[in-house]
């Protein structure tokens, strides 16, 4: 049983205390809970380790006989108390996802905990790169990738949702490096390797992070700023230009930012993820710098969940859609305050569509229930619910509640929902409750019980579902019909103007194409527009489905390439499912993923490993 705490400040915080089940934790925090930790580490290259020692501040009931920790392939040298005395201690039994407890023995006096370990080669969370792997191809590089619960393969922790607490860390790495953590940050190499950080706010096991390579540092504005390669800084530094206009919009909306600085990094493109909101340094992939900042959406998405997720956090993977569909939202309202209504509805238009195909998807491959908001993820690796249903049915369900309660009470509702919850843990079923009773009750609203049923608990997505309206995506669709009577380039340019088209016209463009096209008239469309030479990442994944389902051999190479050095989960997944639809694709998908896979974070590979089954 897990007790859910605000602050991470146990002993002041009794009458916060909800009692939850996490099914993906070991920890008993209401017998035994972390509260700070303070982390020395080295990072060795060569072996692909990390040698640390974890210094755990734990707060305990008066019975406490054991604290237990979550534990994936660690190897434990040593636990101690504060006093140097040693501690007795077990690794328990291996189980799927969760990894091993380690469970320590303490009294309710103890209130020190130390431990020296080291992590595998094979630790899930950490992605050891080599020079040629790296922009700049001149030095190793190292990132984590926490969420959902792979912290526990390079800490061990209370790795659950609902723990937080707060730390420091002193970092060694190899001269000339630069490493930065989820806290903190310097912004220079300095001469000795080693780097010192500091997180005050709390936070829980899955936003600790960590990032080792010859990086840069542009500054954006008085709190923000971008890391990236040499090589890529620059470009980043463009990129990334409107952030301080985009914190300034996001404060104006939902209240202040309350974690001091906001930075983002380029990571290399082996990243699995568009973006990991790990507070004041979030992780960002390379293949959103499109150049004209048309991808930029994603960095108003992580810059969101620095109050929804990690200011209000979800209690269990199981209310993962309090994290994400909130933060849609977020991003919605961001980008039509910074970019424009129209800009925001493309953007609505484009993820309903996904959301519908995930829909589909999950039903018939017979998982209806995967579509309901609130999960039941227990026995299950919790990255099966990181779907189009929490991001996308969470932020129509929340956008419908605007439409029904205007956006002005909404905007009130939701400012408070972030001041009253800012640091503590939320069920889906405290959700409801306040939202009853300072939203609908308060207004004297008729939203009644059977529309939150039907949304939350409910499958598929409900008949009342909002439609996002856009005049630009109008005109796509008549260019759409207008191509497919007459294959002309010149309609699209001179009567559709498509040459003035931003990124999402030319995806809902992509999108809308019929599946089977033929050779002819792919080479006709490549020609007049060079989507298999786009350097737009999101064109060129969207086309790519296109490419494999036409058996379009003149872009065979750059799917190939694109596959071997991408190594986002969101465009690699579509394309080798694609790809196994015949046998001659599957030999191909095969081929390509052995050169690729070494390429792959473990999130990415876990997943395709799965799909092509391989052992």
């Amino acid at each position: 049983m897990l007790f859910l705490l605000g602050c991470g400040e146990l002993s002041n915080s009794k009458s916060h205390i909800m009692t939850i089940n996490d099914p993906h934790s070991f920890a008993r925090p209401e017998i035994c809970s972390i509260t700070h930790l303070d982390w020395k580490a080295k990072i060795h290259f060569g072996r692909k380790v990390i040698s640390a020692t974890a210094t755990f501040t734990i707060e305990t009931s008066d019975s406490a006989s054991e604290l237990i920790l979550d534990t994936k392939d660690l190897k434990v040298h040593s636990v101690e108390n504060g006093n140097n005395e040693s501690l007795n201690f077990k690794m328990g039994e291996d189980i799927p996802h969760l990894g091993r407890p380690l469970t320590i023995e303490i009294t309710g006096a103890t209130k020190r905990v130390v431990i020296e370990y080291e992590t595998s080669p094979e630790a899930e969370a950490l992605q050891w790169l080599v020079p040629a792997q790296t922009a700049d191809k001149t030095s190793p590089f190292l990132f984590t990738q926490s969420q959902a619960i792979l912290a526990r393969s390079w800490l061990p922790i209370q790795d659950s949702p609902g723990v937080r607490f707060t730390y420091r860390a002193e970092v060694s790495v190899p001269q000339g490096l630069l490493a930065l953590m989820s806290a903190a940050n310097p912004t220079t190499t300095n001469n000795t390797g080693i780097y010192q950080f500091e997180m005050k706010q709390p936070i829980p096991a899955y936003l600790m992070a960590l990032a080792v390579g010859r990086l840069e540092f542009a500054s954006l504005g008085p709190r923000s700023g971008v890391y990236a390669e040499p090589s890529m800084l620059q470009k980043s530094a463009h990129e990334f230009e409107d952030l301080e206009e985009m914190i300034s919009s996001a404060e104006t909306l939902y209240g202040p930012y309350q974690w001091d600085r906001y930075d983002l990094i380029v990571l290399p493109p082996s990243f699995p993820f568009g973006g990991m909101e790990n507070p004041r340094l979030t992780f960002v992939t390379p293949t959103i710098l499109a150049g004209d900042k048309s991808l930029t959406s994603l960095v108003a998405h992580e810059l969101a969940h620095s109050w929804s997720g990690n200011l209000v956090t979800n209690a269990t993977w199981d209310d993962f859609w309090l994290n994400e569909g909130f933060t849609v939202y977020f991003e919605n309202r961001i980008m039509e305050a910074v970019y424009g209504r129209e800009y925001s509805e493309m953007l609505a238009l484009l993820a309903l569509q996904d959301l519908k195909t995930e829909i589909e998807d999950l039903i018939k491959s017979g998982k209806e229930a995967d579509t309901h908001l609130k999960l039941n993820l227990s026995g299950r690796n919790p990255d099966d619910g990181m779907t189009a249903i929490a991001y996308d049915k969470g932020y129509f369900f929340l956008r419908l509640l605007e439409e029904r309660v205007g956006r002005a009470r909404f905007d009130d509702f939701l400012k408070g929902y972030f001041a009253k919850n800012a640091f503590k843990v939320m069920t889906t079923e405290t959700f409801i409750d306040q939202l009853k009773r300072d939203l609908i009750e308060a207004s004297h609203l008729d939203i009644g019980d059977d529309l939150l049923h039907a949304w939350i608990y409910g499958p598929g997505l409900p008949d009342n579902c909002p439609l996002p309206v856009s005049g630009k995506f109008e005109n796509v669709d008549l260019a759409i019909t207008d191509w497919l009577k007459n294959a002309s380039k010149s309609n699209l340019e001179k009567e559709f103007n498509s040459s003035s088209w931003s990124t999402h016209e030319w995806l809902r463009f992509i999108r809308q194409l019929p599946d089977t096209l033929g050779a002819q008239r792919m080479a006709s469309l490549d020609s007049a527009f060079g989507f298999t030479v786009s350097g737009n990442s999101e064109i060129f994944a969207a086309w790519a489905v296109h490419v494999i389902a036409n058996d379009y051999k003149p872009a065979y190479d750059h799917l190939e390439a694109f596959l071997i050095n991408t190594g986002r989960r969101k465009f690699l997944m579509p394309l080798y499912t694609e790809l196994i639809k015949t046998e001659e694709g599957k030999q191909m998908a095969k081929a390509i993923y052995q050169k690729a896979r070494p390429n792959y974070h473990y999130v990415s590979s876990s997943s395709i490993d799965a799909l092509l089954d391989i052992k």
